[in-house]
């Protein structure tokens, strides 16, 4: 019999042709369509027809071009929370190939164009909007100009897909730039203003890449950095500070820079403005961005950003008349960075138009070899105007120095010394409080010394603020929020010793802290140094405050602290005062302010509670001996009962004791917490409970292991016991599914979590943590199968006795009371140092706490009366007799 079914190879050779005919067709029109639309929109650059690839390494583009755009805004602008890594206005042009064509200079290019914008959320669902476009045109050499039409993809407000059109022009792309040099143009929507798919116009500008040449900080120009050095500390040489590298350090370093402008700056009016006067107001930050930098020759390429806030926005928008572009290089001579900045002009609505100029603006910037109370700051420098005074755009020179928040990991900070000038004003100025026994106080370089604080004086709360040391005697003190903080081994405690701390406060209302006018937000800054006693716990510095001229210091400023003893489990609060020792009739006096703060000492807390967690393992297995002794004291005593325990159950309970042992868990704890004692200075309590621990749980193991094999020897020694065989594999078959399940949710909910995690920008959790919990859960639950295996035989045999289902369910459920009682006494940590109730080994939650003891507590209830009233005492009457086999009487073993 033929198969009868069509084929293709016995469709007529002449419908083939035809199909084959018709789809070349129709790919050349759309390719000639293609090219007519590259002819109507790039009029100006006419192209040959033959063309071939360049090699990637010759290509006449750069790979990538960045830059910012304005515009677009039906098509980027939208009702969305912004998550941008970087200036929410950003672009990125990508040269995917060039080719030759048959006239010289003119090159066939194929271009990528991304708009890296907010992530927008559709009904609860994020999508990235980040709109790429894929472009094919035309760029002449000769010309700078480039123009090309493509396609993209992004959805609508109402989430479908829309396909763009665009077309593409730049100019000013030549292959010869500097300082001067801008790539301007507009992205064009082709489709009509009445459709979907349109957008207003965007203009963008980019940084040229072709082969920069640096003009203003060439080796024969670095004196016109020579006018910024007034004023300006002595500088650490690169091969003195942390990162050798030019470029890692200054990747590092740039940051945001506090402007200190010169006395009389009140208003916008009268201060020197480094912008434009029209926008209103004097900037009182500026940060560094880089945009390419070369560590042979030691230059770089920045952006140098201007903002007037208490803080540069992390998705802040790029706006060319806040901002100056400027190229820099290391002068070794006087160790400082060298920077000449040049002004965006020519804007009017829009980007296309701009272009730089007026390169009048220095800058220097240095490490500071020396610190001290008038100045402690990992970076400062100087920006002023090269131009006459009668020049318009001219501006006085204006300090910067780095903010201190974002001292840490600053590349000078560990090169730098602090010299102490106020100790001996500190020492008279200060009594010694008498030291009491029996308490311990943080020793001067943990993290608890620095704290956030809120400030009051007798009118209210003021504000609030933050303490954080600077220096302890020569050593700097290590800013780490996630290690703890250990002494320096050249360290000296004994005694008193010299510190200094960085005070900043920050208002919340127009109460000023310091007898003068206050806005809500500003923020004041005192410098200190003095002694302090880790033995009392007493700091006394006196401070210094800058007042509104730059070298104008108030240091008739006196700062007490006290911190609380760090041996209590509740360590309490940190006090402190700040006060002026001047007379009341001085000017610059101002009345005491009061702050306090919470301390957590999270090491001393930590030991505590490790110390009580250690003692709680130890009852919680010793108690698990003393329960499998009382069953099999019972089972000795009834040993007609051995067949009727669930070897499932008993399965289960010998895992969950000997998996620790065999992974070698609490060797593989111990083991940690030697390197953590360090830290935790426990006594040597943890170490010497390592042997005990150990032991008690192989106890433990080694009874209920003798359990399990009494009752399989007493399963196996009568052959009449098959029934119950049968009845334990349906055990068996109703546990393996039920497992199997709950670890399937376990893996999909692991997977859930992480996607969330990931764009929470959180730590995902492993899925061999939430199965060692899921396996927890499965042990808390031990007592299932014994319930079913009752229910399958309908057994009244007392087969557990009370002392073993009951002690054992207390004790799988005491961890998670135990839990709910850590939640409300510590701050929860993830530091690996759990050792009862370890969130890794079990669910741990105010809702599984309530939920797992529940439900063990309801299968011990169900265990009693099974063995009280039969299996299924649950089920109506008639039921409960059903049997599918016959009970055999079981003769003793003895």
């Amino acid at each position: 019999m033929t198969n009868s079914s069509p084929r293709w190879h016995s469709l007529p050779w002449f419908l083939i042709l035809f199909f084959l005919s018709t789809t070349f067709l129709f790919i050349s029109v759309t390719s000639a369509a293609s090219q007519d639309t590259y002819y109507e929109h790039c009029s100006s650059t006419v192209a040959g027809s033959n063309s071939k690839e360049f090699p990637l390494s010759k290509l006449p583009l750069p790979r990538t071009h960045n830059g910012y755009y304005t515009g677009g805004d039906e098509l980027l602008t939208q009702n969305s929370y912004s998550w941008s890594p970087t200036f929410s206005n950003s672009i990125s042009l990508r040269t995917r190939a060039v080719h030759e064509t048959d006239i010289p200079g003119l090159f066939k290019v194929e271009l990528s164009l991304t708009f890296q914008v907010s992530n927008i959320y559709y009904q609860d669902r994020r999508r990235r909007n980040s709109v790429t476009f894929r472009l094919q045109g035309y760029w002449s050499e000769s010309k700078g100009n480039l123009c090309a039409v493509g396609t993209g993809f992004t959805y609508s407000k109402e989430d479908y897909l829309l396909k763009l059109f665009a077309v593409l022009k730049l100019s000013n792309l030549t292959k010869s730039t500097n300082i001067t040099s801008l790539v301007t143009g507009t992205l064009e929507s082709l489709s009509s203003d009445n459709e979907d798919s349109y957008f207003v116009p965007i203009s963008m500008l980019l940084f040229p890449q072709m082969n920069y040449k640096y003009s203003y900080v060439s080796n024969d120009s670095k004196d016109r950095c020579s006018g910024g050095s007034d004023h300006l500390p002595k500088g650490l040489s690169l091969s003195s500070l942390q990162t050798r590298s030019f470029c890692s350090i200054v990747a590092r370093a740039v940051n945001q820079f506090n402007l200190k402008y010169s006395w009389g700056c009140v208003s916008a009016k009268n201060c020197s403005n480094p912008l434009d006067k029209s926008i209103g107001y004097v900037p009182n930050l500026m940060s560094l961005s880089e945009i390419e930098c070369s560590d042979d020759k030691e230059r770089m390429r920045v952006l140098v950003e201007f903002a007037n806030g208490s803080y540069i926005d992390y998705y802040r928008h790029f706006s060319p008349k806040m901002t100056l572009v400027g190229e820099g290089s290391w002068d070794e001579s006087k160790n400082q960075l060298c920077i000449v900045a040049c002004r965006f002009l020519g804007m009017t609505q829009s980007f296309s138009d701009a272009h730089l100029g007026d390169c009048s603006t220095m800058l220097t910037l240095r490490f500071p070899a020396v610190w001290s109370i008038r100045g402690a700051s990992s970076m400062v420098g100087q920006i002023w105007s090269v131009k006459a005074g009668n020049e318009s755009g001219y501006f006085d020179k204006i300090m910067f120095q780095s903010d201190r928040n974002y001292m840490q990991g600053d590349a000078g900070v560990s090169s730098a010394k602090y010299e102490y000038s106020k100790i001996d004003i500190a020492r008279n100025s200060c009594s010694n409080p008498a030291k009491t026994r029996g308490k311990a106080y943080p020793n001067a370089f943990s993290y608890e010394m620095r704290f956030d604080m809120s400030v009051k004086n007798s009118k209210g709360n003021i504000g609030w603020g933050y303490s954080a040391p600077i220096s302890v005697d020569n050593q700097h003190y290590q800013y780490s929020s996630y290690v703890e903080s250990e002494e320096p081994a050249n360290f000296n405690s004994s005694g008193p010793v010299n510190i200094s701390y960085v005070i900043g406060i920050t208002v919340n209302s127009m109460i000023s802290p310091f007898n003068k006018s206050s806005t809500p937000g500003e923020r004041f800054e005192i410098l200190a140094e003095g002694l302090y006693d880790a033995e009392t716990g007493s700091l006394c510095m006196v401070g210094c405050r800058t007042l509104d001229s730059n070298d104008s210091l108030d240091c008739k400023i006196l700062v007490k602290i006290e911190f609380p003893p760090t041996n209590k489990r509740n360590a309490g609060r940190i006090k402190g005062s700040i006060e002026s020792t001047r007379v009341k009739s001085d000017h610059l006096y101002f009345e005491v302010l009061d702050f306090s703060a919470y301390a957590y000492y999270s090491y001393e807390a930590s030991i505590w509670r490790m110390d009580a967690e250690i003692i709680m393992v130890l009852i919680s297995t010793t108690l698990s001996c003393v329960f499998v002794g009382l069953q099999l004291f019972h089972v000795k005593r009834h040993p007609h009962v051995l067949p009727f325990t669930s070897l499932v159950m008993l399965s289960i309970l010998t895992l969950g004791h000997m998996i620790p042992l065999v992974l070698n868990f609490e060797a593989l704890f111990l083991r940690n917490s030697r390197g953590r004692s360090k830290s935790f200075d426990s006594g040597g309590w943890i170490e010497a409970n390592e042997l005990i621990v150990r032991v008690v749980g192989m106890v433990a193991f080694l009874f209920q292991f003798r359990l399990l094999h009494r009752t399989w020897s007493a399963r196996r020694g009568d052959g009449n016991q098959k029934a119950l065989w049968i009845a334990e594999k349906r055990v068996l078959f109703v546990v393996l599914p039920l497992c199997a399940v709950g670890a399937l949710v376990a893996v999909i909910a692991n997977w859930g979590n992480n996607e969330n995690d990931v764009v929470m920008d959180t730590n995902p959790r492993s899925l061999w943590c939430d199965l060692k919990s899921y396996a927890g859960l499965v042990l808390d639950g031990f007592l299932l199968p014994q319930v079913l295996l009752n229910l399958f035989w309908n057994s009244t045999e007392r087969a557990l006795s009370c002392g073993f289902y009951m002690g054992n369910t207390v004790v799988r459920l005491l961890p998670h009371a135990y839990d709910l009682y850590r939640a409300h006494n510590y701050c929860r940590q993830y530091d690996g140092s759990y050792i009862y109730a370890n969130p890794g080994s079990d669910f741990y939650s105010p809702a599984w706490d309530v939920a797992i003891p529940i439900g063990g507590l309801v299968f011990a209830l169900i265990i009693y009366l099974q063995q009280k009233f039969g299996g299924r005492f649950i089920f109506p009457r008639r039921f409960r007799e059903l049997e599918g086999y016959d009970k055999v009487p079981m003769l003793s073993d003895a």
